[in-house]
């Protein structure tokens, strides 16, 4: 009895405690609304800008990851003695680009008039004041558009390696970063003209960043000509064999990594379910073209040349990628497959065709970003009703006829006033010598041996 008598008064103790402690958190006012604050659900814009800001920063910083990867995969595809020279340049073209989007680059993409040319030639400030009917932070989306910004100015590098001198290089990548780049992609993305009148569809960039940073580089090579050795007197072409295809191979993973934040991110939304599935389904056709253009590399030069090209098969993988880029997200998983794979029969046709016209492109970046760029952008209408051929075709037209011609005349103009080209001695020792001081393999002998393409 004594053990029950006990036991009523501790749980009566108890429940009188609580009930205290109930009415004396009652009677605090902050505490009383912290709870009721805490209990009220979080509206849907504060959601929705939640999700979409961190689509932008997660995105964004996939996208800058593929600066690794074209260092990466054009360290490897140039020779020993000019690597230092290669990673040097990408390290500082990405800061270039950083610096001219902020100064004039973004405000020239998104200050033009609706149906307009060009936007304003002024300085970007995040400007957060009617942050919830943007849906997203000023800052996020900033950053989201400059690391594309960047990925065009990779584009050149690899291109025009192995003797552009490199002030020359970083003065046209100002100016691409600054000027070329962002007025021709105010016309589809910033509302301009292309995107008034024609309709022009361009969903990640197949044109305005793949295929300009394509056009840049062929006007960089055509003025600059081939490197040294590459053609002999008889119009013979040798190989000039770059460092390492294993350090390419992985420069090549992490570019197709950081295709999935730039054509996934490009959905410019995750706040919301049908958001959430449209950037899955780019994901996997994302995927599925860069697959089909290596296997369908992989099986070509299986059946015609006998052994297979991995620097081929690698652009492969980058030419499906840039040709799914223009339209991720209508294709059915098939039709992204047979638009990936067009895509590498396109890097298996023009990488040689470059060749005999003794176009020196030294890491196949205009195979596989300016022509596979104006495939993937021309057959958009076949998935996505709302684009036309006619549209299609005239977005491509005016980016080459825009992009192509300042940037020649950029390119003569500097080897007129200054000089682009290193001289012969510094090409033959290595731009890791006259450039860097320090070479990247430290063991480079120095001797190398051109061997005649089969």
């Amino acid at each position: 009895m004594q053990r029950m008598i006990k036991i009523i008064l501790l749980t009566a103790t108890i429940i009188g405690v609580t009930a205290v402690a109930d009415m004396s958190f009652a009677q605090d006012p902050a505490a009383a609304a912290a709870t009721e604050a805490a209990a009220a659900p979080i509206p849907a814009a504060h959601t929705t800008f939640v999700f979409n800001t961190l689509l932008f920063m997660i995105m964004g910083m996939v996208v800058m990851f593929m600066a690794a990867g074209f260092c990466m995969l054009e360290a490897g595809l140039v020779r020993s003695k000019n690597a230092a020279t290669i990673c040097l340049k990408n390290i500082t073209l990405y800061s270039i680009a950083t610096v001219m989007v902020w100064l004039i680059g973004y405000n020239v993409i998104y200050g033009v008039d609706e149906g307009g040319w060009i936007g304003t030639l002024s300085m970007w400030a995040a400007d957060d004041s009617k942050a919830l009917d943007t849906g997203y932070s000023a800052s996020s989306d900033w950053f989201f558009q400059m690391v594309f910004v960047a990925t065009a100015a990779s584009i050149v590098s690899g291109t025009v390696a192995e003797r552009v001198r490199l002030w020359p290089f970083f003065i046209f990548t100002a100016l691409l970063t600054g000027l070329i780049y962002p007025i021709q992609a105010s016309w589809e993305w910033g509302g301009g003209w292309l995107d008034s009148r024609y309709g022009f569809s361009d969903f990640a960039g197949s044109t305005l960043v793949h295929a300009t940073g394509g056009w840049a580089a062929l006007a960089g090579a055509l003025a600059l000509g081939p490197r040294r050795g590459k053609y002999g007197p008889n119009g013979q072409i040798n190989q000039l064999r770059g460092s390492s295809l294993p350090l390419a191979t992985l420069g090549v993973f992490i570019l197709w990594l950081g295709w999935f934040g730039f054509n996934g991110g490009s959905q410019l939304a995750l706040g919301t379910l049908s958001d959430a599935i449209a950037v899955s389904n780019i994901f996997v056709n994302t995927n599925m073209s860069a697959a089909m253009g290596v296997m369908t590399v992989v099986v070509l030069c299986t059946l015609l040349k006998r052994k297979i090209d991995l620097s081929m098969v690698l652009n492969g993988a980058i030419g499906g990628l840039v040709a799914i880029t223009a339209e991720p997200l209508t294709p059915a998983v098939w039709q992204a497959a047979l638009i990936g794979s067009v895509g590498g029969v396109i890097i298996f046709v023009t990488t040689p065709m470059l060749e005999y016209l003794r176009i020196d492109d030294v890491v196949g970046a205009i195979p596989a970003h300016l022509f596979c760029g104006m495939w993937g952008t021309i057959v958009v209408p076949v998935t996505n009703s709302d684009a036309s051929f006619v549209g299609q075709a005239v977005g491509i037209g005016a980016n080459a006829a825009f992009v192509f011609t300042v940037s020649l005349a950029i390119w003569f103009f500097m080897k007129i006033v200054i000089g682009i080209r290193a001289s012969a001695d510094e090409e033959d020792r290595g731009l890791d010598d006259s450039e860097v001081g320090a070479p990247a393999w430290p063991d480079f002998s120095g001797e190398e041996k051109i061997q005649p393409a089969e």
